[in-house]
C-alpha cells in the first residue's frame, strides 16, 4: 500500500492538489462541514426513533426531512475525502485512525441502509403514537456512537502517532 501511496503521490493531479495552498484546506472544511450534516441528520432521526425529538411527527415525516441531507452530505464527504487521499495519499494510508474511520464508516452506511429498511414499513402504517422497540432504541443509539467515533478518528488522523503510540502504521 505504501508502494501505491508513494506513486500517488507523485501524480500530476496529486501535485496540483498539493501545490495549490488552499485546496487541502478548503476540502478539509467542507469535508468536516459535510460531517456535521450528516451526523446532525442521523442525530435528528435516532432522536426521533428514541422519542426524544419531533415525538409528535411520524418517523417517515422525520426521515422524508433529514435523509435527503444525510445522503447528500455523504456523498459530497466521499467525493472530498477521496480527494484528500488523492492529495496527501501517504499521510492518510499509513494512519490507523484512516483504516479505523475508513471500517466503521463502511459499517455505518451499511448499518444506516439497514436501520432505514427495517423500520420504514413498520413506521409507515403507524402515525406519530408509534413507539419503537428496546432494540431499535439501542441500534440508534449504538449508530451515534459509532458516527462520534467516525468524527473522532477523523480528527486523530492528523496527531496518529501521538493518539495511537506504538500501534500507529508511521
Amino acid at each position: 500500500m505504501l508502494e501505491f501511496a508513494g506513486w500517488l503521490q507523485t501524480t500530476p493531479v496529486s501535485v496540483t492538489i498539493q501545490s495549490v495552498r488552499w485546496v487541502i484546506p478548503l476540502l478539509q472544511s467542507i469535508h468536516i462541514l459535510m460531517i456535521g450534516v450528516v451526523f446532525i441528520s442521523i442525530l435528528m432521526i435516532a432522536l426521533r426513533v428514541l422519542g426524544r425529538v419531533r415525538a409528535d411527527e411520524t418517523f417517515e415525516t422525520v426521515w422524508t426531512r433529514f435523509a435527503p441531507w444525510m445522503w447528500s452530505g455523504l456523498v459530497v464527504m466521499a467525493l472530498t475525502g477521496l480527494t484528500l487521499i488523492v492529495g496527501e495519499p501517504i499521510r492518510e494510508f499509513t494512519a490507523l485512525s484512516f483504516w479505523l474511520k475508513m471500517g466503521l464508516v463502511a459499517i455505518g452506511v451499511a448499518g444506516t441502509l439497514a436501520f432505514a429498511r427495517a423500520l420504514r414499513p413498520a413506521a409507515l402504517a403507524a402515525g406519530p403514537e408509534f413507539r419503537f422497540s428496546a432494540g431499535t432504541k439501542t441500534a440508534a443509539v449504538l449508530t451515534l456512537v459509532l458516527w462520534l467515533a467516525i468524527i473522532f478518528l477523523g480528527r486523530a488522523i492528523a496527531y496518529d502517532t501521538e493518539v495511537w503510540g506504538s500501534l500507529s502504521l508511521h
